[in-house]
């Protein structure tokens, strides 16, 4: 039990009679009864840091291929492949040499936002992007390019299966 003692201590010596005053005792463990309630109500009211989930609207499993034609000179395909690396390329596979390129600023993120104004300027359309993972592309891999996207703010893109002709030129540059 906390207590706080305001004796006025001993004598000091003096020549007048005075009556001894009484010792008040405060009982400080109300107080302290109290703090830990009100820390314990803050801990479990307060709300922790939700996690932030990115839409992603996929199309139905159904058999019917509804697919709209899509312009080679306005579609860039990024392949996903291993060691937190990718390759990108303008068109139709094999008729345009993919470039090797890594995340980030001053990466993927940068091409993303010049070819998209190129192709801007030139078609007067946003460019589309085709996000191809390999099998040795990491998750990861997929939420960075997916935040790059956003970052660039692009609104087309898709999530398409990598063709063999595309691994075959992931294997040829070594990020298979």
């Amino acid at each position: 039990m906390a207590e706080l003692d305001t004796s006025g201590g001993g004598k000091k010596g003096g020549g007048k009679v005075r009556s001894k005053k009484a010792s008040t005792r405060v009982d400080l463990t109300a107080m302290v009864d109290l703090a830990f309630l009100l820390i314990t109500f803050f801990i479990l009211t307060t709300t922790l840091q939700k996690p932030k989930a990115m839409d992603l609207t996929m199309p139905d499993k159904d058999e019917k291929n509804d697919q709209l034609p899509v312009p080679a000179s306005r579609t860039m395909t990024v392949l996903l492949g291993s060691k937190n690396k990718l390759e990108w390329y303008i068109g139709e596979p094999g008729k345009s040499a993919p470039t090797k390129e890594s995340f980030g600023k001053d990466g993927i993120r940068k091409t993303l936002l010049e070819k998209g104004s190129e192709i801007l300027a030139k078609s007067g359309k946003g460019m589309i992007v085709l996000i191809k993972p390999s099998d040795k592309s990491t998750y990861a891999d997929m939420v960075t390019i997916m935040d790059e996207l956003n970052i660039v703010n692009n609104q087309q893109r898709a999530i398409v299966q990598i063709t063999p002709m595309e691994i075959e030129l992931l294997k040829r540059d070594g990020i298979y």
